[in-house]
């Protein structure tokens, strides 16, 4: 092989390991999160200045032809090690402001802007950033040290870009094949189930935000490093578009799909425009490969979705549950675990409800409901539509802040907490809509419901498997319990999206006693459910409440609520307008009028 061909297939190995960082740290983000970061491309080119202007020295030097901050001599690798911290910082700040209060497509949208934003204070601000002429002359790390050819240098960059590879790739497979990558799952699929099961969701998609901000700064000081050079007009937006068609042609959530797209899309795809014959006018032939990347998109957005290499079902191995509990005989899942967390203060009460009230631009949903819920029973909730029950569960979960009003449980003031931390009390809901994590499979649907797991912390996931491994063993036993008393175990590695309408309310069930919770708050359990399966899941539900569990039901079946649930609340018009047992309210005339009128 020639020397030129050495250096070209070099330079391309070099090209390849920037972008397959670059596409892991994306996936992180969106792949695994669901975090559409379109101002990724900055954290790329805030790490390649850092690095850039921690190698080059003073600005002073080298004839002062060139105007940065922060110039000094850093040894190597202390400006890549500076560059992922700046890139982390930069993600941190437009995190904070862009992932807290804003819609998943909002987000993407300001991200947009504030690339664009970024882009032309970086061209337009000289004395700060030289403007468009950038930066130049950057030293190749251990150039001088190493003396070596060019060609020979070049080969030695290929080792260490294959050597920050494999770091992040490690980084990355940790987390992606731990607790903390399923609950970062949970997340992109949906977030309110996964607020309602104890999951910090601002803080965990910061923390994806924030890892792969990290990841991008590394990339761009590689890059940077090894061009000698930093431009802003090289690191426009329109790149980050190059990095999001890998990953939909390689396989979002995948780190090898994320991996093989970066090799198709910025490697093998683009560079075979460069052989291309020139037609047309200067620039068609670059400006076209814009419109191949965008075509390219579509297609696999179209008729493959999932990308080339799919995101990986994954299943568990079975650590001897049946030599523990033979399948003939389900085990049976005690709910008393849920309840020794910490002594109920009142002998009788574990949720008071007073005055509570919802406005919606004037539309009061809740208007002054004040209501008790009595420990180890199962009390409806019941009124016409729009009466405001929904309304008044999802307040009670932390879904919604009261306008107005007061939420005791266990003799604890929570009015206004969020859904995680009502959660993490042991207030666990289930929604009026199946709320499963479509994507991932029956057994990742329970364990993800877990309180506390070490597995998801990052200083955890860090040490390795081992120092969550047996925890996860015990989660195990708990979850196949629970499938082989709901008669699912069949299912365990099934998607949870491919189930049928009243497997899912069963998972949903399921899942939230995989949270132990004190308080169980069921919002229509057996809306849609074929009437076989309904009449199985009261059963169970009369079982949970012969065990010991707290519940409270929303059902518009009045012989549902009959049969399972004493004592009754009625609510009418976002008010408490009866209470007692269903023999009583079927006497109230109220009631009748309620239901009459509407």
């Amino acid at each position: 092989m020639s020397l030129a061909m050495q250096f070209y297939l070099s330079t391309l190995l070099i090209y390849l390991g920037i972008d397959v960082m670059a596409c892991w740290g994306l996936n992180l983000q969106f792949g695994v999160t669901g975090l559409v970061n379109f101002a990724y491309v900055v954290f790329q080119a805030a790490g390649a200045y850092t690095a850039a202007v921690l190698t080059l020295g003073p600005s002073s030097g080298n004839g002062g032809f060139q105007r940065y901050i922060g110039g000094t001599h850093w040894p190597f690798p202390l400006p890549i090690i500076a560059a992922g911290a700046v890139g982390g910082l930069l993600s941190l700040a437009f995190g904070a402001i862009a992932l807290r209060r804003l819609r998943s497509d909002y987000q993407a949208m300001v991200m947009l802007v504030m690339s664009l934003i970024a882009t032309s204070v970086v061209t337009n601000q000289e004395g700060l950033f030289n403007g468009p002429n950038g930066l130049s002359i950057v030293p190749k790390p251990l150039a001088s040290v190493l003396n070596l050819s060019l060609n020979a240098y070049q080969w030695f960059f290929v080792a260490l870009t294959g050597l920050f590879c494999l770091l992040v790739y490690l980084f990355v497979h940790l987390v992606t094949g731990s607790p903390l990558g399923r609950a970062l799952r949970s997340v992109r699929e949906n977030e309110s189930a996964a607020a309602a099961l104890g999951k910090n969701v601002a803080g965990l998609r910061l923390l994806a935000f924030v890892s792969g901000g990290v990841i991008a700064g590394i990339s761009g000081a590689l890059l940077v490093e090894f061009i000698s050079a930093w431009s802003p007009g090289s690191w426009l937006f329109p790149e980050t578009f190059v990095f999001f068609a890998a990953l939909i042609v390689g396989g979002a959530g995948n780190n090898f799909g994320a991996m093989l797209g970066a090799l198709l899309v910025p490697i093998a795809f683009l560079e075979a425009t460069r052989f291309m014959p020139a037609f047309g006018y200067p620039g068609l032939v670059d400006a076209l490969q814009w419109v191949v990347v965008g075509v390219l998109t579509l297609i696999f957005l179209w008729f493959w979705p999932r990308g080339v290499v799919p995101e990986r079902k994954r299943r568990f191995a079975d650590a001897g549950f049946s030599a523990r509990h033979p399948r003939p005989e389900p085990p049976a899942v005690s709910v008393a675990a849920s309840q020794d967390q910490s002594p109920v203060k009142s002998e009788s009460v574990i949720l008071q409800v007073r005055d509570l009230h919802r406005d919606f631009g004037g539309v009061k949903a809740v208007d002054g409901a004040t209501f008790a819920v009595p420990l180890g029973r199962i009390t409806g909730l019941i009124g016409p539509n729009g009466a405001g029950k929904s309304t008044a569960v999802t307040m009670i979960a932390g879904g919604l802040k009261p306008s107005s009003g007061s939420i005791r449980f266990l003799d604890e003031d929570v009015t206004g907490r969020a859904s995680y931390q009502m959660a993490r009390l042991g207030v666990i809901r289930t929604f009026q809509i199946s709320s499963e994590f479509a994507r991932l499979t029956v057994m990742e649907n329970l364990l993800v419901a877990a309180q506390n797991h070490p597995g998801e912390k990052m200083h955890t996931v860090l040490l390795g498997k081992w120092s969550w491994r047996h925890h996860e063993t015990e989660l195990l036993d708990r979850a196949r319990a629970l499938l082989v008393r709901f008669d699912m175990a069949h299912m365990e590695d099934e998607y949870a999206g491919n189930l049928s309408g009243g497997q899912k309310r069963l998972l949903e069930l399921m899942r939230a006693l995989m949270a132990q919770p004190r308080l169980l708050l069921l919002d229509e359990p057996m809306a849609g459910v074929h009437p076989t399966l309904a009449r199985r899941i009261e059963q169970i539900l009369l079982d949970l409440r012969d065990e010991g569990m707290t519940m409270l039901m929303v059902e518009h079946e009045l012989q549902v609520v009959e049969r399972l649930c004493d004592p009754v609340v009625v609510m009418a018009r976002g008010r408490v307008i009866s209470r007692g047992t269903m023999e009583q309210i079927r006497s109230d005339q109220g009631v009748l009028d309620a239901y009459l009128v509407g």
